[in-house]
C-alpha cells in the first residue's frame, strides 16, 4: 500500500516513515510539510492513504479538506484527542491520536488501503480508531 505522510514537524515525519517502512506491505511514496504543497504531492505520488497532521498550518483555512476527500483516503493524526470530532465532521476517513500504539495506526492504514481504490464519490462512513490509551499532548 502506498502512503503519503504530511506533517510540518520533520521529527514526526521521520518517525512515521521509520514505523511504516518496517512493514513489508507499506511503501512511503512521499512527504509534505505544508498544506500548500499537499495536493501537488498527492497528484505526483498517487498514494492510497494520506497520514495528515490535523494541525498542519493552512489545512483548514484554504478549502483543502473537501478536495482531499476526492483524491485519497485520509487519516487525521493529532496529539489532541479532543480534535477527533472536528476531524471526523470535516470528512476524514479515520482519526488516530499520535499517542496511540503504533499498531492502531498500522491497522487504520491497512483498513483504508484494503477498502479499494479511492473514488470521487467516496462516501464511506468515518471511523474513530483512537484507542483508550491515547495520550493528550499539551
Amino acid at each position: 500500500m502506498r502512503v503519503l505522510v504530511a506533517d510540518d514537524d520533520i521529527h514526526v515525519r521521520s518517525a512515521l516513515r521509520l514505523l511504516l517502512e518496517q512493514e513489508a506491505d507499506v511503501q512511503v511514496v512521499g512527504e509534505s510539510n505544508t498544506a500548500e504543497a499537499l495536493v501537488e504531492e498527492i497528484e505526483r505520488s498517487h498514494p492510497g492513504v494520506l497520514l495528515l497532521d490535523w494541525e498542519l498550518p493552512g489545512l483548514r483555512s484554504n478549502g483543502l479538506l473537501p478536495k482531499l476527500r476526492t483524491l485519497v483516503h485520509t487519516i487525521a493524526l493529532s496529539g489532541r484527542p479532543e480534535q477527533r470530532a472536528e476531524a471526523l465532521r470535516c470528512g476524514v476517513d479515520a482519526f488516530v491520536c499520535k499517542g496511540d500504539a503504533p499498531e492502531t495506526l498500522l491497522d487504520a492504514v491497512r483498513s483504508l488501503a484494503g477498502s479499494g481504490a479511492h473514488e470521487q464519490t467516496h462516501q464511506e462512513p468515518v471511523r474513530d480508531v483512537s484507542g483508550p490509551e491515547a495520550l493528550e499532548v499539551v
